[in-house]
């Protein structure tokens, strides 16, 4: 059995605890009691803490909830939030009742009652320093941030919030903005690509300044500099690892789309310096 079918068991509630736990259990109601019947007899798994199935889990469920907790921080829900959380189930290609949960996720995340500082902490002890696999979370609520255009200063506060309990540094943030910012310009203009050009037309979707940001180098680097940055920022997003640190393989279509933006950011610096 896949990490869904023990999630949608419900037997995950019971082994990870806490508030992740509790979400789970609340979420699946009454499948959590047979579900963990049936999970207690697979004893020769190793669901304890950092296991890939159970980290999976975990990041499934502290993406969506936190997702409606952000949606929620400026003081109401948008329709283009709802479309933004709509639009990653879509990518995940969640079956109905996948979906359902995914849903209610989004909607407890929006209870005033939520623990954000409990939720992410116990995220970030599941991931055991899987650095990559946290940057992703963080990410994807971005793109729910800017799901209607723009960041709410509560939002800012609540992103800040979270890259704390996740131990980021500032810089961070800044910096997977810029990562998130291209990749929503470069989707708006998407249609307008032709296939011979798709490259070049993807690094004019952001500024130089963004590009060396993005690669967290100063626009002094000199060519080896940028390369490896460039290599280090693909290694962290490379969709394969990630999956196989814990990232659930309905979203590897997110991870593939972050890699296109670093590699526009590569190609930009090296075009706005001339080197092969």
């Amino acid at each position: 059995m896949n990490w869904w079918g023990k999630l949608l068991g419900g037997g995950f509630g019971f082994l990870i605890g806490g508030p992740i736990g509790a979400l789970v259990g609340a979420v699946l109601g009454h499948n959590f009691d047979s579900g963990l019947k049936k999970l207690q007899h697979e004893s020769t798994e190793d669901l304890s803490p950092g296991a890939q199935e159970r980290v999976q889990a975990t990041f499934f469920t502290a993406t969506f909830a936190t997702m409606g907790h952000l949606a929620k921080a400026d003081g109401k829900v948008t329709n283009d939030e709802i479309k933004m959380a709509e639009s990653v189930m879509a990518q995940m290609q969640l079956s109905a009742e996948q979906r359902r949960v995914a849903i209610e996720l989004f909607n407890r995340g929006k209870d005033p009652d939520y623990d954000l500082k409990a939720v992410v902490e116990q995220f970030r002890i599941e991931c055991r320093r899987r650095t990559n696999l946290m940057r992703m979370f963080v990410e994807i609520q971005l793109h729910a941030v800017y799901a209607d255009g723009h960041m709410h200063p509560a939002e800012k506060a609540k992103l800040e919030e979270i890259c704390g309990y996740l131990k980021f540094p500032g810089f961070m943030l800044r910096q997977m903005e810029i990562l998130v910012r291209a990749g929503r310009t470069a989707s708006g203009q998407s249609e307008q690509r032709s296939s011979n050009n798709s490259t070049s037309a993807r690094s004019t979707t952001m500024s130089i300044a963004d590009a060396f940001a993005l690669l967290d180098l100063d626009s002094s680097a000199e060519q080896p500099a940028v390369k490896r940055a460039y290599r280090k920022m693909m290694s962290q997003h490379h969709p394969d690892k990630l999956v196989s640190k814990g990232l659930p393989p309905e979203m590897i279509k997110l991870a593939t789309e972050k890699t296109q933006h670093i590699k526009a950011a590569y190609e930009l610096i090296k075009q706005h310096h001339g080197w092969k």
